[in-house]
């Protein structure tokens, strides 16, 4: 009898990948879910193994082969938990070999070209590959079965019972559940990668954002002095009187250099302005403060939201950066209480001693079982706190509270120290 072998195409698609390596469950988040394929295909083993032994010596009288075929059809179940490929070629084999062997056996009345055992194991063997293999290896897997029943069944020995059609049929539909499952486990692990992805680069976007609005700012912040300078240079040969050619020129080299760099900023700015917001004409207004606090806190409670302010009855003047990163933490810490729990009880402090300008916003749990704007928070805000907060030189705390509230402090330095050339890489 001549058996077609698998063409050399079907062989590079029956070729196991790398992903094959990979034991079946090894993703499990338990150590008994790992374990458990060696476990079932081992059981398998002890089972099939001595009936297979026994059918082939009692009812097929195959004599000395039935041990060596009872041990090729079986004991390569436990490959199939990490390499199923090689594992069907060594079964599938091995189930040929032994249909071509029992040819000439007494299969009178009995299963001819697969015993039963060799149907319960060949379909163990099929969901180990349905679980692990690509759609395309599983129709090869398919039709090779089916081919070589086709071409053991056109020499069926006579009075045995056909198999080959039951095999074909059990095979595909083991094949098509098993590999439905695997699809989908791999379409939602593909979907949780890619969820986490785009938080990631959603997360890194708001950063951007926030440092190129942090930039603007600086340099609306850096500009005022430095017209000022220009102004005093301009000015200073004719408000101060008895200077020489040699200090003029100095002057007039102050203010060129002022001028410059605030078209260099200029310049920048329209880079920043156009490319990291959108904005075509940008933020002209003044910049807010602490002073404009009592106003942003009363635009709040408007909006529905029961805060107050506790401003301390003096302070200090506060350094450029320090004052707007003030005015922005409790703009952005209102913002997450209106959109997260809104209604909730809210108090603004700020607070000011030698060294630092304190500011904590605390707020209670949502009002009753008002559904919040936003189900879930990303934490993309408090990225941008903590960026103006690092700027500054200052320190940051932010936390839920145990009555379901949340409270943001920060800590601002009235000295900050020197900015640097460029911003942090990192906002930990």
């Amino acid at each position: 009898m001549k058996i077609a072998l698998p063409s050399p195409r079907a062989l590079a698609l029956l070729r196991p990948t790398a992903e094959s390596a990979r034991p079946l469950f090894a993703r499990a988040p338990k150590r008994w879910q790992r374990w458990s394929p060696y476990v079932v295909t081992g059981i398998f083993v002890v089972i099939l193994m001595p009936t297979s032994i026994a059918v082939l010596t009692n009812d097929y009288k195959a004599g000395g082969w039935a041990g060596a075929l009872g041990v090729a059809q079986t004991v390569p179940l436990l490959l199939a938990v990490t390499r199923p490929v090689r594992a069907w070629l060594i079964i599938f084999s091995a189930d040929v070999l032994g249909a071509i062997l029992l040819i000439h056996a007494d299969t009178a009345r009995r299963p001819w070209p697969w015993t039963a055992a060799v149907i319960v194991g060949y379909l163990v063997l099929m969901a180990c590959l349905g679980l692990r293999e690509k759609t395309r290896t599983l129709v090869a897997v398919w039709l090779v079965t089916g081919a070589a029943g086709v071409v053991l069944g056109a020499d069926a020995p006579a009075g045995a019972t056909s198999t080959q059609v039951v095999l074909f049929v059990l095979a595909g539909v083991v094949l098509a559940l098993t590999g439905a499952l695997r699809s989908r486990g791999e379409a939602e692990r593909l979907l949780a990668e890619q969820e986490t992805i785009s938080e990631a680069e959603r997360a890194q976007r708001t950063l951007l954002e926030e440092r190129a609005r942090i930039a603007r700012e600086l340099h609306d912040v850096v500009a005022h002095h430095m017209s000022v300078i220009t102004v005093q240079a301009d000015s200073a040969p004719y408000r101060l009187t008895g200077l020489d050619d040699a200090a003029r020129g100095e002057f007039e080299s102050i203010a060129s250099s002022a001028r410059e760099s605030l078209s260099e900023m200029r310049r920048l700015l329209a880079v920043l302005r156009s490319e990291g917001s959108g904005e075509e004409g940008g933020e002209r207004a003044p910049q807010p403060g602490v002073d404009r606090l009592q106003q942003l806190v009363e635009a709040t409670v408007r909006a529905g939201l029961p805060a107050r302010l506790s401003l301390a009855a003096e302070l200090p003047a506060l350094p450029p950066a320090v004052d707007l990163s003030a005015y922005r933490i409790v703009q952005e810490a209102l913002a997450n209480v209106v959109r997260h729990a809104p209604g909730a009880g809210t108090r603004v402090s700020v607070t000011c001693d030698d060294r630092y300008l304190t500011v904590l916003v605390v707020n209670g749990p949502a009002a009753g079982r008002t559904s919040p704007l936003e189900g879930s928070g990303t934490g993309h805000g408090l990225v941008g706190m903590r960026e103006r907060v690092r700027l500054t030189g200052g320190y940051l705390d932010t936390g839920p509270l145990p009555d379901g509230g949340f409270r943001v402090a920060a800590r601002l330095p009235l000295d900050p120290p020197s900015v640097p050339d460029s911003l942090p890489e990192d906002a930990s």
